[in-house]
């Protein structure tokens, strides 16, 4: 077929172009992808990560339409949807054991060990008097009412006080009074917040999970309460140490596991579209000088699944 309709006159064997392309020509117009919901884990330092999966996306052009973010994933989602990621991974990588130490702020007899002011002066520098109506698209804010147990959604208000709520974590940071309520770390209640997405009736929801790689599954292990030392045939292998843990390493852990069985057991019941879940195990959750490391294996995580969520942006077009 001619790439465009022709009328030839006959006798003067001159060539008049119609003007009009045949249907065959006529580039098909693209079907706009499907926007994806992201939920975006707790972990403390691992959280970093997250970022790295946002900068993955955006390079790849995947529209995000709408955030959920629970303790950490809440602050990086808030900054990212306030156009303030730059700012924020500037911060992070920033960071060094000296100046994290600089940024905490001893509190005695508050609920926490630290009050967490200097961290929201940090915050206020780029985020003052944003509310979360400002934003551009859906932003929740997942937290936990101390005195209740109650799962909190926040929705709306003051960004800082949102993301200062879900990122609470009990004993760290004091507690958040935000309309009668006090609110800490919504990783005690939903770690990884697809049911969030679902509720907005997101068509692609997107997990980003940082815990998954701690534990394995659970498991139930039958042992002997005596205290008597074990024999040399049941001494442990020469690569597992005895722990000793002192209390803020018992904290960290014991807030590790509930993490993990919490997710797990949340996840199985109303699982993602997709799960991003980066290597993160050897990050500690304090260990926030190691951002580096974090964002590279998100966006790593991210970059590998690319084929896989333009599949399925494509099987949701709606």
């Amino acid at each position: 077929m001619l790439n465009w309709a022709l009328s030839r006159n006959a006798q003067s064997g001159t060539t008049i172009d119609s003007g009009t392309p045949p249907v065959d020509d006529i580039p098909a117009t693209q079907p706009k992808r499907t926007r994806i919901a992201l939920a975006l884990g707790g972990g403390a330092a691992r959280g970093w990560a997250h970022i790295g999966v946002l900068r993955a996306l955006d390079e790849a052009g995947i529209e995000v339409g709408m955030i959920a973010g629970t303790s950490i994933g809440a602050l990086v989602g808030g900054c990212y949807l306030a156009g303030k990621l730059d700012e924020l991974e500037t911060f992070a990588r920033s960071l060094t054991m000296r100046r994290i130490a600089g940024l905490l702020d001893f509190t005695i007899g508050g609920g926490g060990l630290f009050g967490g002011m200097r961290l929201t002066k940090r915050m206020q520098e780029h985020l003052e008097g944003l509310s979360i109506e400002d934003l551009d698209r859906p932003f929740v804010s997942v937290a936990t009412e101390v005195n209740s147990g109650h799962e909190v959604w926040l929705t709306s208000g003051s960004l800082i006080t949102a993301i200062r709520a879900s990122y609470a974590l009990p004993g760290i940071f004091e507690p958040i009074r935000c309309n009668n309520r006090t609110l800490i770390d919504g990783a005690l209640v939903n770690p990884v917040p697809v049911s969030v997405c679902r509720a907005y009736e997101q068509p692609l929801v997107v997990a980003v999970n940082l815990n998954y790689d701690l534990y394995g599954r659970a498991a139930v292990v039958k042992h002997s309460a005596s205290l008597q030392p074990q024999a040399e045939t049941q001494r442990a292998p020469d690569n597992i140490k005895e722990a000793h843990l002192g209390l803020t390493a018992v904290m960290v852990q014991a807030f590790n596991i509930i993490q993990d069985r919490i997710s797990r057991a949340r996840l199985a019941g109303d699982p993602p579209d997709l799960a991003l879940l980066p290597r993160l195990g050897d990050i500690g959750l304090s260990e926030f000088h190691r951002a580096g490391e974090a964002i590279e294996r998100g966006y790593e995580e991210a970059r590998a699944k690319l084929g896989e969520l333009k599949r399925m942006q494509e099987t949701f077009i709606r």
